[in-house]
């Protein structure tokens, strides 16, 4: 591979895909984009990228099932990164064929893609908590604003790689599958790959609605003065990661491929990160300098009372910087939000 052979970011022009870009472009990598953009708002986030690298990112705008585009992408690459995917349940659960196609078939078009070429280029692959299911065996207790596990070790660490998968809803499934597709490409064909299995990401260029990117969904509706339905009592509990930290983690995932080469690692806020809904509402409030209308509605399928990732895997294998603290990345990403929105660019409270 030569320096100007590009790496390939899939869903390059989404919330997470397009910070990879910027991350590996501003470190002199050339970088193809390839996303459908049919995800309200991404567009501009591919504008964004052009605008700050120039020629350094290129782009294809197609679809993930498309394969015959999907292999030309990847045979020019010397690394993917593969974050293209159907990402919300409620989608899985109004189409899971769709759902099927683009997170598993689209999945192993382009792993297969990669087996055929045979010149070791990796991947990692972006997957999600709900492999784990609803944790359902776990008992929890509710404490103030949010529920805690009664066991000592989950409550103290997290949710572990070791924990069974269970999946649950269409998007559970043809992620899960997608996973353990991508697990087993390395097991049985040499691929070099890593799976990392994502709690709740938040930060910028995050374009939030209510079915994924709940974080800034939030912050947009607080700061437009609309109410926030929440879904059940409100309790659960997330351990929410700022984006650079993601970034950081998938980059070097990248960068030590052969070290990890067929493993899946949680990467999440951890412990120190975890905020119930009800706890996080209350701190935008707080920043915002005023109360937020909130409302409330059934729980959805598939929704977990609490996860947690256990990050000390991940932590130990890539080297990572701490995670930057909920309560500061949120109020960052408050104020990018408010200059995007035409809201105060300095929310109250957010120097605190």
């Amino acid at each position: 591979m030569t320096a100007d052979t590009p790496i390939l970011v899939t869903g390059g022009a989404g919330f997470i895909g397009c910070n990879i870009a910027d991350r590996l472009a501003g470190e002199g990598h050339e970088v193809l984009v390839y996303d459908a953009l049919t995800r309200p708002g991404v567009e501009t986030n591919l504008a964004w990228l052009k605008d700050r690298h120039g020629a350094r990112i290129t782009s294809i705008v197609a679809d993930i099932r498309d394969e015959d585009m999907l292999a030309r992408a990847a045979r020019e690459a010397k690394a993917v990164f593969h974050m293209a995917a159907q990402v919300a349940v409620t989608t899985s659960l109004a189409d899971p064929r769709d759902d099927f196609e683009v997170n598993l078939k689209g999945t192993l078009n382009l792993l297969d893609t990669l087996r055929l070429k045979g010149d070791g280029t990796p991947l990692v692959f972006a997957s999600t908590n709900k492999v784990y299911g609803d944790l359902a065996d776990l008992d929890f207790a509710l404490e103030g604003d949010r529920y805690v596990p009664e066991d000592k070790g989950v409550r103290e660490c997290g949710i572990a790689e070791s924990r069974p998968l269970d999946f649950h809803t269409p998007y559970g499934c043809s992620k899960g599958a997608a996973d353990q597709y991508v697990l087993d490409y390395a097991r049985s064909y040499g691929l070099r790959t890593a799976v990392v299995r994502m709690s709740c990401i938040y930060g910028h260029r995050q374009m939030g609605t209510e079915d994924q990117g709940w974080v800034a969904h939030f912050l947009i509706q607080a700061l437009k003065g609309r109410p926030i339905t929440l879904y059940g009592d409100g309790c659960q509990v997330r351990d929410i990661l700022d984006v650079r930290n993601a970034v950081e983690a998938y980059v070097r995932a990248w960068e030590r491929i052969d070290a990890i080469s067929g493993r899946a690692f949680n990467l999440g806020g951890g412990p120190q990160n975890a905020v119930s809904l009800r706890e996080l509402i209350g701190h935008m409030a707080m920043l915002l300098g005023r109360e937020i209308d909130v409302r409330h509605a059934d729980w959805r399928a598939g929704d977990q009372r609490y996860f947690v990732a256990d990050t000390g895997a991940i932590r130990d294998a890539l080297d990572l910087s701490p995670a930057i603290p909920w309560r500061d990345g949120v109020a960052e990403l408050a104020g990018w939000l408010g200059e995007v929105h035409g809201a105060p660019a300095e929310p109250v409270g957010a120097a605190a």
